[in-house]
């Protein structure tokens, strides 16, 4: 599996009456992967996984693989707190037809670096398929460290990283261990362009939700080593990540979404819509996110 440029980690649509919106998520699906998106991660933390049934969980990886036909890499998004139910949800992930699994890190049980490669080594002897490491300490309370990414990245089906932390040093002490089996890719849009700069493969990314031709022209500027122009369009897009950061992902998404006639604005507890106060600052930003897709995406001026 070649991981590399603009991926984006989709948000899940939800009906008014709080059920999964398939035929609205087959559109946004099928809109990524025309605006020029090269991976879709189905069920992440931005998809409210958490708050997904096994059947619902089933049912988005195979509409999307579905409407996909092979095109890009679906991946589902997985990682629960123990080994055997991580390994459970990997291979239900598997039979509903991703092409491969980001596993995040193991919530809330805080183990060790030694207890980390174990449970990342179990999950990959165990399938027939690639995982992708992911570190998001942030969220899940254990930071994956380089030193022990650097024993997994050999492993045969262990094929990449999505890096989480923005620190600057933290993706220069994974770099070297990039590989033409082993990809590295940003978890983070804010400093996304920067690692893209410096020689990662791609980004998973929130805000390529609303905006998918126009980052992935950016993760394409940045990949080629058009720095200057790279640089000056990502500084054009830095409010719009400012308002996916208005409260954690995936509320300012699904309010944007929304804004934007792709879905309703429907969150499950305990996530809430986006509170009143922030709903000012996503109307301004309306016009700059319709301004630079429009700039960028299919049927754009020649």
């Amino acid at each position: 599996m070649q991981l590399h440029g603009s991926i984006t980690a989709l948000a899940t649509p939800f009906a008014s009456s709080g059920a999964l919106d398939i035929a609205a998520w087959r559109t946004l699906v099928a809109w990524q992967v025309e605006a020029g998106t090269q991976g879709l991660i189905v069920a992440g933390s931005t998809g409210e996984a958490a708050m997904l049934s096994d059947a619902e969980f089933s049912e988005l990886i195979q509409s999307a693989t579905g409407v996909v036909g092979g095109r890009v890499p679906v991946l589902a998004g997985a990682g629960l707190s123990g080994t055997e139910k991580a390994l459970s949800q990997c291979l239900r992930a598997l039979d509903a037809g991703a092409d491969g699994v980001l596993v995040v890190t193991p919530p809330y049980v805080r183990p060790t670096q030694d207890g980390l490669r174990h449970h990342y080594e179990t999950l990959a002897d165990a399938l027939d398929a690639p995982l992708i490491l992911y570190n998001v300490p942030s969220r899940t309370g254990v930071d994956l460290l380089p030193e022990t990414v650097a024993m997994l990245a050999p492993h045969p089906r262990i094929v990449g990283i999505k890096e989480a932390v923005s620190d600057p040093a933290r993706m220069a002490a994974l770099l070297p261990l990039r590989t033409p089996g082993f990809a590295i890719l940003s978890g983070d849009d804010g400093s996304a362009c920067e690692a893209l700069s410096s020689g990662a493969d791609g980004v998973v990314s929130v805000v390529s939700n609303a905006i998918p031709a126009a980052f992935r022209h950016l993760c394409d500027l940045a990949r080629t080593g058009d720095a200057e122009a790279a640089r000056a369009l990502d500084a054009e897009l830095s409010p719009l990540y400012a308002t996916m950061g208005l409260e954690p992902n995936p509320i300012p998404v699904k309010a944007v979404l929304a804004a934007l006639g792709r879905c309703h604005d429907r969150l499950r507890l305990p996530l809430l819509p986006l509170s009143s106060r922030f709903r000012p600052e996503v109307e301004a930003a309306l016009g700059l996110f319709r301004a630079v897709e429009a700039r960028f995406g299919p049927g754009r001026a020649s």
